[in-house]
């Protein structure tokens, strides 16, 4: 599945391959999707190169070959919208499913355990594009996840350790698009990029804070991000 920025990206190639017949520069890519860089056009297109849409020719110049269209453009049918599909970091492919190992706190009743879906990976770091993607799913005692639609993380990052959040935990998620300030979120930026961190207000703009001193605090406008979740527990594998 596409986020709106990969799709809005692959529609404006395909367009202007059709009217012009040859892609568009990376300049008018960048002004058509109203990015600020040319580097957020850089990872979507390589995010639609590795998910087989697109193609760069070596050694010629706006070297893009549309390869296909997401499967909701073929015609008679109508786009498919999931319940519930949080945007987030893309996750390890392929694995099966597989039941939480290791000691998850309160809990030794494994036959009550109820299963959520994994969405990937998050970045407690520096976020990386973000794509909507179910890996596996994972079992989780039943008092973790009380009210509400829920998901689970990988977590990718040392950005949160002072928070007692380690890379390679699993962080279990209860959806959300608010959160109250000092919350550990998972945040949607510039609806490419997400992250884990602790939210925070600073006068009108939002603040994104980690819990490890070698990170700066990012300060954005309302705007730009989106809450996607609120962290309700973890799981950690020994």
């Amino acid at each position: 599945m596409l986020t709106r920025k990969q799709h809005e990206l692959l529609m404006f190639i395909h367009e202007r391959m059709k009217e012009a017949g040859i892609p568009p520069s990376f300049d008018e890519m960048k002004e058509a999707l109203d990015l600020a860089s040319k580097s957020g056009i850089h990872r979507l297109i390589t995010a639609l190169e590795e998910r087989g849409f697109i193609r760069r020719l070596p050694n010629r110049a706006r070297a893009l070959e549309v390869l296909r269209l997401p499967d909701s453009m073929a015609p008679g049918l109508a786009p498919q919208r999931a319940k519930f599909s949080p945007s987030v970091i893309e996750g390890s492919l392929g694995r099966r499913p597989e039941p939480a190992r290791g000691p998850v706190a309160g809990n030794d009743d494994v036959g009550s355990a109820v299963s959520i879906p994994v969405m990937g990976r998050i970045a407690a770091g520096v976020p990386i594009e973000a794509i909507q993607h179910k890996t596996h799913s994972i079992s989780v005692p039943p008092e973790m996840i009380m009210g509400g639609e829920h998901y689970a993380l990988e977590v990718k990052g040392d950005s949160m350790i002072e928070a007692g959040i380690f890379d390679g935990d699993t962080v279990i998620i209860r959806n959300a698009n608010t959160a109250n300030p000092g919350e550990i979120v998972v945040a949607l930026v510039d609806e490419e990029e997400a992250t884990l961190k602790r939210f925070r207000r600073k006068g009108a703009s939002i603040a994104l804070e980690a819990a490890n001193p070698a990170y700066e605090t990012r300060i954005f406008g309302p705007d730009r991000v989106k809450v996607q979740g609120k962290l309700v527990g973890l799981i950690r594998r020994y």
